[in-house]
């Protein structure tokens, strides 16, 4: 599939005509957006980290609209359990006293699954999603169920720091295309929530594209060309967060415990093939790679004892990294 000029362009203002109609609902969170909008067009799952009230919600419910999906919302509680994610098999009584078993499905069966607060549920019933995210199948007993197509997990999380919160297990945190950070918003975004959030009038988003529109461009997307040399930029940067590797930031061998494997390696190139594509680009460049590199490696990054005493952030530790590759370019 080779793309044409024309063609990118064309994926580009649908886009960010997506972005647009979000734009409608949410106030400010550009780069919030912008990111949730790769992680999507490439084809993988959010992870989207903030305090309580920022409108993580409502922006995954805008997201659906805009792009006409099926919306499914799964509260995690500290007593759900796996079947109140996945479903269960339920006993019907024929008229003559007989049983049979139908699969009832649980909520992760949507196009966009928001899994919200999902450090608030046990690490048990956390570990459900992991064949949901990685296979899109469901297994009950013997029998595995297919997940409707196109099918995303945008979850929420609080800090750590919150009272009744659980780590994600690291495995289930590699599943997760990016890691999203969301700020709290500005003064001015602050009144412009307020005067869209108490007026008479509910701003809504449009559908501006269908499932067949979303894997058109992720097709498209995966085609887009990459550099031996920004291939290997990549590398190098992935290359970098392992503490035993040749030339690593100081930080990295004093405050990492083990680095980003090839998964991250992986989602940096495909979401900086969408990002090009925002760009009106068909090939990748480094800038893209750098521009990426945060929200795929930030939940890759494993302090040790002591970088987690000292809070260390793993975003400080990426960017020493990307500062230490552009002064060696």
């Amino acid at each position: 599939m080779i793309q044409t000029k024309e063609q990118v362009q064309g994926w580009r203002e649908t886009i960010a005509a997506v972005k647009e109609q979000i734009g409608r609902v949410i106030v400010g969170q550009q780069e919030v957006v912008e990111q949730m909008l790769w992680c999507i067009f490439a084809g993988g799952h959010a992870l989207l980290e903030g305090i309580p009230g920022l409108g993580k919600t409502m922006l995954v419910r805008t997201v659906a609209d805009a792009l006409d999906m099926s919306f499914s919302r799964i509260q995690f509680t500290p007593d759900l359990m796996p079947a109140d994610i996945t479903g269960t098999n339920v006993i019907q009584f024929g008229v003559k006293g007989d049983t049979s078993y139908r699969f009832q499905p649980g909520p992760i069966f949507g196009n966009l699954v928001l899994a919200d607060e999902i450090n608030r549920a046990t690490p048990k019933t956390q570990s459900a999603l992991l064949e949901a995210m990685q296979e899109k199948t469901v297994t009950i007993g013997s029998e595995t169920h297919r997940l409707p197509k196109p099918f995303f997990v945008l979850a929420t999380q609080n800090p750590l720091e919150n009272e009744g919160t659980y780590p994600l297990p690291e495995a289930q945190l590699d599943r997760f295309l990016l890691k999203i950070n969301v700020a709290y918003p500005t003064r001015d975004e602050l009144k412009e929530i307020v005067r869209r959030t108490t007026s008479a009038h509910t701003a809504t988003a449009d559908k501006t594209a269908d499932a067949d529109t979303l894997s058109t461009i992720q097709e498209g997307a995966r085609h887009l060309l990459v550099a031996d040399d920004v291939l290997d930029y990549a590398v190098q940067l992935v290359m970098m967060t392992h503490p035993a590797e040749a030339g690593v930031p100081d930080s990295v061998k004093k405050y990492v415990r083990f680095g980003s494997g090839p998964r991250g390696l992986q989602t940096i190139v495909s979401v900086a093939k969408v990002r090009a594509l925002t760009e009106g680009r068909v090939h990748v460049a480094k800038s893209d790679i750098a521009k990426v590199a945060l929200p795929a490696l930030r939940h890759r990054i494993f302090l040790n004892f002591e970088g987690q005493a000292m809070g260390v952030a793993t975003d400080a530790i990426v960017e020493e990294i990307i500062a230490g590759l552009e002064k060696r370019a």
